[in-house]
């Protein structure tokens, strides 16, 4: 069974405390928050001021994704959100044992994420001190973007590795995320999806919520 967390970046902006009231009442495992800054990704989504008001009415944990440059320097600001993950990305934190050391100073778990050309193997020295991985299947920075079908080999390549170096992190996948492609990367070794418009795209949100968490 995998876990879920969909991403408010796919939801009503205009309805946002309605589609969070949705959420809450849906058998989704966490609120995924996606932010961009326009430096690191080619867009901008929401900051603080949006994810405080989010963080007001959720009921689940906050899985807050910094697509960002120096995310260390907002370790404070997603703790004080209340959330439960942070993740940072690779590519963005020159030191990144470092950051990692600080996000889980303040209790959170420790994310990383992956963009889809950097391999797995670079995580192999700092895997026994994350709690999650998590692997882009799309280039981050918009929504809706077509599922890269090398994920799969991807995640099962970090299954490996995570077993071999003894980790408990758990592997997040993040794009393109739908009934077939999820079913897909749970069988590869997923623990956690991350869906926006597959969810917020249907008819009815929570039953695609329950399906995907059956996979």
């Amino acid at each position: 069974m995998a876990m879920v967390s969909p991403s408010l970046l796919s939801a009503d902006f205009g309805n946002l405390q309605r589609d969070v009231e949705m959420l809450n009442q849906s058998e989704c495992d966490w609120f995924h928050l996606d932010v961009m800054d326009g430096v690191f990704v080619p867009n901008i989504s929401f900051g603080f001021p949006v994810m405080q008001a989010m963080a007001q009415h959720a009921q689940k944990p906050l899985d807050v994704h910094l697509m960002i440059v120096q995310p260390e320097k907002f370790v404070k600001e997603v703790k004080a959100l209340g959330a439960k993950v942070m993740n940072v990305h690779y590519e963005a934190c020159t030191h990144l044992h470092r950051v990692v050391q600080q996000i889980k100073a303040e209790g959170m778990m420790a994310g990383v994420t992956l963009n889809p050309h950097t391999p797995v193997s670079v995580l192999e020295e700092i895997l026994p001190d994350l709690d999650l991985v998590m692997l882009m299947s799309v280039n981050p920075g918009f929504g809706g973007q077509r599922f890269i079908e090398h994920s799969l080999d991807k995640t099962k390549r970090l299954r490996d590795l995570v077993e071999r170096t003894g980790s408990k992190a758990l592997i997040e996948i993040d794009g393109g995320v739908n009934r077939e492609t999820g079913k897909l990367l749970v069988e590869a070794g997923a623990d956690v999806l991350v869906a926006g418009s597959a969810v917020f795209g249907a008819k009815d949100p929570a039953e695609e919520i329950k399906f995907l968490r059956s996979l």
